[in-house]
């Protein structure tokens, strides 16, 4: 979420720099900075199940997940995000320590202040990158996982998932059970 901007111009090199002691996370766009703010019980559980289950499907695979903490940056339009989950396989992405800019999935879970964000510029930003074939955005509060999928034309197709369902991602070849993504989440009925 996007609670305060800075009023100067920042490089990039001075934001990466700036993140190493920051107490608090910031978004980079275009020379400006955003704080970031905390998020729910169920956006912070949902986060960690999709992080495990794709950790234990890609372990020994060369592909690495990251969760929270770790920055995707979109070079070719100036722009950092923290991703709730991210999976690069590319073996460019090790030369990079607080950084991923190579990769195949990202994973944001929604909030209500942040939806609209994530839908919109944010996947306008992704969309950038070319090594991304799958966006998506999972609802904290029912189940649905939105995956949208870049097809051999370049466009991006919506393959939506909800109860009882097998979420399927072709990126890494990762399929389940919807219901363990939301393992220990309260449910809004």
């Amino acid at each position: 979420m996007v609670i305060s901007q800075s009023e100067y111009y920042i490089s990039p090199e001075e934001y990466l720099e700036g993140e190493k002691v920051s107490e608090i996370k910031h978004e980079y766009i275009d020379g400006q900075v955003y704080a970031m703010a905390g998020a729910s019980d169920a956006h912070v559980t949902v986060t960690m199940n999709v992080s495990m289950l794709l950790r234990n499907h890609l372990r020994g695979s060369g592909c690495r997940v990251y969760m929270l903490d770790m920055k995707a940056q979109i070079d070719v339009i100036n722009r950092y995000f923290y991703p709730d989950v991210m999976v690069t396989c590319d073996t460019r992405d090790k030369e990079f320590e607080y950084f991923k800019s190579h990769p195949c999935l990202i994973i944001e879970v929604l909030s209500e202040s942040t939806e609209g964000y994530d839908r919109g510029k944010k996947f306008a930003s992704y969309r950038h990158l070319e090594s991304l074939q799958e966006y998506v955005l999972i609802s904290p509060d029912r189940m649905s996982v939105e995956c949208f999928r870049r097809n051999e034309e370049g466009h991006w197709v919506l393959y939506p998932y909800e109860k009882e369902q097998e979420v399927h991602l072709a990126s890494v070849d990762f399929r389940c059970a919807i219901a363990e993504i939301y393992e220990d989440v309260v449910l809004v009925p």
